[in-house]
């Protein structure tokens, strides 16, 4: 799979992209990587890149004529015309789902946008916008290593053991069973017992069990598309029920406390 980025720091990439499990798979010919950097398309002596929005306004706009030429340019290179991949707090929500499909892909080009954002018709030659949450980041590099580590870890080979991406969080549509190591017990909190039992079944049925207390506790909008039997349901509604019953008890002494007060 080849990945490639379009930039004003091309960089920032490299660095994290030849450690640990990227680094061995890139070195296991898994994927590729290429980091182009915008200012090869610029025309000025300056290689700008950016410019004030008409209208006005605080900061500087993405200029639309370098994304464009470098997107045309670097989609005409190798045999195969790459997904083009925008940010935007507009865009679909990134998760698991959508790591998925990345993975079907042979070619992933991520642009990277700075300063206010781009000019928006350089939008139109996006095939996928994505945000990665409601918050507000200084530019599209770390949503790029985001996109590119987690659909590496999809890719076959990636992780050494195949399972492994398939055993973890958002892989069922639940978030992952508490796990434990070595000591058993420590500081006086021990490993729960079936997990040292040496029953495979019971530790499966007792990880499924966490895996739906720990979603239903943090994640309760998760649960809905989680294939939940009505056994199942019951234990998250139960959790629930039990979280937001500490919260009102804990709400109800804060007022007391407060009310102590005056």
């Amino acid at each position: 799979m080849i990945f490639e980025t379009l930039s004003v720091f091309p960089d920032v990439f490299e660095p994290y992209l030849s450690a640990s499990i990227m680094g061995r798979a890139q070195a296991r010919g898994i994927f590729s990587f290429e980091a182009y950097d915008l200012r090869d398309w610029t025309h000025d002596r300056h290689r700008t890149v950016d410019d004030a929005p008409f209208g006005g306004g605080q900061g500087m706009l993405m200029k639309p004529a370098p994304l464009f030429e470098a997107i045309r340019d670097i989609s005409t290179r190798g045999d195969v015309s790459p997904h083009v991949v925008f940010f935007s707090p507009c865009g679909r929500r990134y998760d698991e789902s959508c790591a998925r499909e990345l993975a079907g892909y042979e070619r992933i080009l991520l642009v990277c946008g700075r300063y206010e954002g781009m000019d928006e018709r350089a939008y139109t030659l996006a095939d996928e916008v994505f945000s990665l949450g409601d918050y507000v980041l200084t530019g599209g590099e770390l949503p790029a290593l985001v996109v590119i580590d987690s659909v590496v870890r999809l890719l076959p080979g990636a992780l050494g053991d195949e399972r492994s991406a398939e055993d973890e969080s958002f892989s069922d549509g639940l978030l992952e069973y508490a796990q434990y190591t070595r000591p058993a017990d420590y500081d006086g909190l021990r490993v729960p017992d079936v997990l040292l039992s040496g029953d495979h079944a019971a530790v499966d049925a007792w990880r499924r069990e966490s895996a739906i207390k720990r979603t239903a506790l943090w994640r309760p909008d998760l649960l809905q598309g989680a294939g939940l039997s009505d056994e199942e349901w019951e234990l998250a509604r139960r959790v629930m029920d039990e979280a937001k019953n500490r919260t009102d008890e804990g709400s109800d002494a804060d007022g007391k406390t407060k009310e102590a007060q005056h």
